[in-house]
């Protein structure tokens, strides 16, 4: 519990209503989205500005408070569970988008704007924001930065960080920080912003966040390829890179997912094929007509059986949020849903996708696999049950194979999703003892007092055993 002393200060900085400490509202923001890890905070408190950030951040300092910064919650690493307790720190006041500059193709916000708000309000002026996590309607940036969130459109636009421009950052000292700009060049010391995107709120607490908007694409196309198995889908996704082609959707999903996404989303999906890709292709017409010519052709000779492409807005729009609602239809299937996003190199895709499929056969676990095929980042989920300690044990084993497999093809133990705690035990099979010392050098460096998420992304030392909450 927080001492009467702490509570009293708190609330001389951002009012009585904004420091919550009863035991529903502790629950709340004791879990994200990620199964299985939980964790009582000892207050939760909502800051009206940056000023009243620092405020907490020097008070939480000078006692040693733990503090958890939060957007929504829907990171699926454990990344907002406050482990050690002390105060999470939500950002329901700072909610505003601050300015759109349409002469610099640019738009400021406060952390605790939603990411859908962001295309929203670019779109109104003919621009457009191109991350779209699949909870782009609830995420929020803040979140997003903190995780450096990816998304369906990440082959073709890359991620959150790519549209980062510059941060204001609250130290955990309780200094506030601008890094970067409006700016298409600037090599002015360190990259202090490219550090705190993808830092887990381990480093300092996001007040705001100028970033990139570009043109809105002309036009797009949508189409599905199906196919009668697993790898010759996986072969055509290298082929169409190969070919040089660049879509802005490359989404894979194997049957079990189709046929879970169709019976949630009800849209007509074709639940007969071992595997489905939606593609995408934006830009001006022209191009996207030869694209999607092209990509039709690669898909037929890698061996897809049935080819079509949306007629309309509405229904390419519908098959876009089918594949975002994979999650979720997933979920309602059995009661713990563990979704990872282990991350290959494009050419390597038909060889992980054989791999999850062997490993989940090895461990006799049940693995659904979806993703964003195009740039290597695949899904593979476990539907279990958390209660039945037995075939856990078989899940963890199965994914601590997942992504010892994808280092040893190149690749990464996470794509998108971040470290948080749930990957924590992964994270040396990745960057070796000596990235994640370099790492604790920098956290000691900043936050010598440990205050800021603590219990994520590494241990404090490399003596301290890894203990997961759950």
């Amino acid at each position: 519990m927080l001492t009467s002393e702490v509570k009293a200060k708190l609330m001389d900085v951002v009012g009585v209503d904004n420091v919550e400490d009863d035991q529903a509202s502790l629950l709340a923001y004791s879990y994200d989205s990620t199964p299985g890890f939980q964790a009582m905070p000892n207050a939760v408190v909502s800051p009206r500005d940056k000023y009243e950030v620092a405020a907490i951040v020097n008070i939480c300092n000078e006692y040693q408070i733990p503090i958890v910064p939060r957007g929504s919650g829907t990171n699926l690493c454990g990344g907002t569970t406050p482990l050690e307790g002390g105060i999470v720190l939500i950002f329901k006041h700072m909610n505003q988008v601050l300015e759109l500059d349409e002469e610099n193709l640019t738009i400021t916000v406060q952390p605790g704007v939603y990411t859908k708000t962001i295309l929203d309000a670019a779109l109104e002026v003919g621009l457009f924001y191109p991350p779209d996590p699949g909870s782009m309607h609830i995420s929020q940036i803040g979140g997003n930065i903190s995780e450096n969130s990816g998304g369906l459109r990440g082959l073709k636009y890359g991620v959150t960080r790519d549209y980062v421009l510059g941060l204001e950052i609250v130290l955990p000292n309780g200094e506030i920080i601008r890094t970067g700009g409006k700016l298409a060049k600037d090599v002015a010391g360190y990259d202090l912003t490219r550090l705190y995107v993808g830092a887990e709120g381990t480093l300092g607490v996001i007040t705001e966040a100028t970033l990139k908007l570009i043109p809105k694409p002309e036009t797009k196309k949508t189409m599905l390829a199906l196919y009668h198995d697993l790898e010759a889908a996986a072969t055509t996704v290298s082929a169409i890179i190969a070919n040089q082609i660049i879509p802005a959707t490359l989404e894979f999903l194997d049957q079990p997912t189709v046929r879970v996404v169709e019976d949630f989303a009800k849209i007509g999906l074709p639940t007969e094929a071992a595997a489905v890709l939606l593609i995408e292709q934006d830009g001006p017409q022209e191009v996207v007509a030869r694209d999607i010519q092209r990509i039709t052709q690669l898909c037929r000779e890698n061996g897809a059986f049935e080819l079509s492409v949306a007629k309309s807005d509405k229904e390419a729009e519908q098959l876009t949020e089918a594949r975002r609602s994979a999650l979720s239809a997933l979920s309602r299937l059995m009661p713990t849903t563990i979704l990872e996003d282990a991350t290959v190199p494009r050419s390597e895709i038909a060889n992980m996708v054989n791999a999850i499929t062997e490993i989940a056969h090895k461990y006799n676990v049940n693995i659904c696999t979806f993703g964003h095929a195009g740039d290597g980042n695949l899904h593979p989920t476990c539907l279990t049950d958390a209660r039945n300690t037995e075939e856990m044990e078989r899940v963890e084993q199965a994914f601590e194979e997942i992504f010892a497999r994808a280092v040893e093809l190149g690749g990464t133990i996470t794509g998108e999703h971040g470290v948080g705690v749930m990957k924590l035990p992964y994270l040396h099979m990745k960057v070796g003892e000596a990235g994640i010392e370099a790492m604790r050098s920098i956290k000691k460096a900043l936050d010598p007092h440990y205050i800021m998420n603590p219990g994520k992304m590494f241990t404090k030392s490399s003596r301290e055993r890894v203990v997961i909450h759950k």
